[in-house]
């Protein structure tokens, strides 16, 4: 499923196609704005999204075996809610 997909899958519960998209898009939207704020965010029933910082670390080309720094950077990380996997 993308993002077309859910927007045609709200669609059938709004009127329109367009406000389906402004929903989701909204949606998505404020998600990005939450984590790109350090922020959790906690939907209930569905999961949660957190911000995981990785530190600086030594990592090896495997094309040429030379040994890489590979710099710091933040990932988003997602945990399933109990109730999503039953």
């Amino acid at each position: 499923m993308n993002r077309l997909d859910i927007i045609h899958a709200v669609a059938k519960v709004l009127t329109t196609k367009g406000e389906a998209t402004k929903a989701v898009e909204t949606t998505f939207d404020t998600i990005r704005q939450a984590l790109n704020g350090d922020q959790k965010v906690v939907i209930s029933n569905f999961g949660t999204f957190r911000v995981k910082h990785r530190q600086q670390r030594q990592g090896r080309n495997p094309k040429t075996g030379q040994s890489v720094t590979v710099p710091p950077r933040r990932g988003v990380r997602f945990k399933a809610s109990k109730n999503l996997l039953s």
